[in-house]
Parts: structure tokens; sequence; C-alpha cells
């Protein structure tokens, strides 16, 4: 496991303090923090991905043809 020391600033000490309003610990609180900002980096990513198969013709060309053959499948 590794182990990080850093220095807050007055802003980032504020907003520790907020984060363990609710009784958490630095370390929990700053957990907490780290994993919320990966998963929003995460979302980030896969929508910016999404928006370029969206904008991507070729890929809406498969969509569209994937969709006729569920289409015709679904008539059954």
């Amino acid at each position: 496991m590794t182990v990080l020391t850093i220095e807050l600033d007055p802003q980032m000490e504020a907003a520790l303090a907020d984060l363990m309003v609710d009784g958490d610990s630095p370390e929990t609180a700053i957990r907490h923090a780290v994993l919320a900002a990966w998963r929003l980096r995460r979302d980030e990513r896969i929508r910016a991905q999404a928006e370029a198969i969206a904008a991507d013709p070729d890929d809406r060309a498969e969509i569209r043809a994937i969709q006729r053959e569920l289409d015709e499948l679904r008539a059954w």
C-alpha cells in the first residue's frame, strides 16, 4: 500500500473539513474524494467516446443496420 503525504493550503483544508462533516476520518474522506474524481473522469471519457461514435457516419450506419436486423427478428 502506498502512503501519501500532502500539504494542504487553506482552500484544501476547508474542502477536507467539509468532506469530514459527517464524521469521516481524513483518510476516509480523501479515499472517497479520489474515487469520486476517478469515476467522474471515467464517465467523462465514456461520454466522449459515445459522442464520437454518435458523430461517426460509419458507426451510425452500422447501428441502423443492426437495428433493422433486430426489428426483423422481433417480427417473428
